[in-house]
């Protein structure tokens, strides 16, 4: 198959998160396999306009800002430069609408869409331009075929009027030879991670002010905060405000072996997102055996499994985040028994198998076939 991809960014940009990851874990398989993979994608400062990435040739438009303008005439000129079988529109920030570019097959790749959370991140005026552009999807996409990476996105995507039956749902997957338990546990007293960008829509204020409750009640919680982004700044003048700059400690990005490092040692990793596709950190943690607490919202519900591989809490709690931080700082037989599910539930996830129903997917749709029914359950 000749596959042309959308998305804002690629797996290079230094704004990459879980989309990116995502997209590129499944494509650069099926690109060693034999197909044709293309991308079209912002570009970034001395970035080449085109490169081959891991088998898949990408070219850039533009920057993050402007490819809202120049993304449609990028995707234009190379349908023009090279016929596509398929257009795999990944939608994660303002959908580029690809179905109203071709008359070829378009496969929706769906993380999750933002809402009303927008307004939490960016400005009101562009928060509004992605909400409206969103509630435009069931129309443009109305021949599209979806691809949910969670229950929560599936379930979203209905409410929004999309036919349930025009909806996979394919669970991301993770490395469970990279991220692995350590030989010999050694887990730190009362140690916590979270691992992400630092965004506002995030939460991880949430997390200062939980720290900041247990200390309130005479409990030194210390939690290694690693990921970079433009909201670092607020969350550490949030952590002197709150008097716990000493129990919260900014690391910036890790690289592998650090983050390798904190994911084993920690007591949990801490996720208190309001809605996320998945949470492929969190998948990351259970292959290290190490449970998960989030918050008990969208994607988040999917990827934990309360009270199996971890706990979730009610988002925007920070009381009831420090008591579960708590308890699993005193309990570590409990917290060995949610890393030995968490570590049994990411071996059943891989991104092999991910890859191979995408594929059995975009097949049935270039030979005009409706994906089987099993296929989304």
């Amino acid at each position: 198959m000749n596959i042309l991809l959308v998305n804002w960014q690629d797996i290079r940009n230094p704004q990459a998160g879980g989309a990116e990851i995502h997209l590129f874990e499944i494509f650069t398989r099926l690109a060693a396999r034999g197909h044709r993979v293309r991308l079209v994608c912002s570009g970034f400062p001395e970035a080449p306009a085109s490169e081959d990435v891991d088998g898949i040739a990408v070219r850039r438009a533009g920057d993050r800002h402007s490819f809202t303008l120049l993304g449609r005439d990028a995707i234009r000129r190379e349908l023009a430069r090279e016929a596509a079988d398929v257009v795999v529109d990944d939608i994660n920030k303002i959908p580029l609408c690809a179905p109203t570019l071709t008359d070829r097959p378009v496969y929706a790749l769906v993380p999750h869409l933002f809402g009303t959370t927008a307004f939490d991140e960016v400005s009101w005026p562009l928060a509004a331009m992605v909400w409206a552009a969103e509630r435009r999807i069931p129309a443009v996409y109305a021949d599209a075929w979806f691809h949910a990476i969670s229950d929560s996105t599936r379930d979203d995507l209905v409410a929004r009027g999309i036919p349930r039956d025009r909806i996979a749902v394919v669970y991301p997957g993770v490395d469970a030879t990279l991220y692995t338990p350590p030989a010999v546990r050694t887990r730190d007293p009362a140690h916590f991670v979270y691992l992400g960008r630092l965004k506002r829509y995030k939460g991880v204020e949430h997390l200062i002010d939980a720290v900041a409750i247990a200390r309130g009640r005479s409990r030194e919680l210390i939690v290694d905060i690693a990921g970079s982004g433009d909201d670092r700044r607020r969350l550490e003048r949030r952590a002197v405000e709150r008097g716990v700059a000493d129990n919260v400690r900014f690391r910036g990005f890790v690289d592998e072996a650090t983050k390798l490092s904190l994911l084993r040692r920690a007591v949990a990793n801490v996720f208190p997102s309001p809605k996320e596709g998945w949470g492929i950190t969190v998948m990351e943690a259970a292959a290290c055996g190490t449970p998960s607490i989030a918050s008990d919202s969208p994607g988040l519900r999917d990827s934990v499994r309360a009270g199996v591989t971890g706990l979730l809490v009610p988002h925007g709690d920070p009381v009831a985040l420090a008591e579960a931080m708590m308890h699993l700082a005193d309990t570590p037989d409990i917290v060995e028994a949610l890393g030995l599910e968490a570590r049994r539930h990411a071996e059943g996830l891989s991104w092999d198998s991910a890859a191979d129903q995408v594929e059995r997917h975009l097949q049935d749709l270039v030979a005009g076939h409706l994906p089987p029914p099993s296929f989304s359950e």
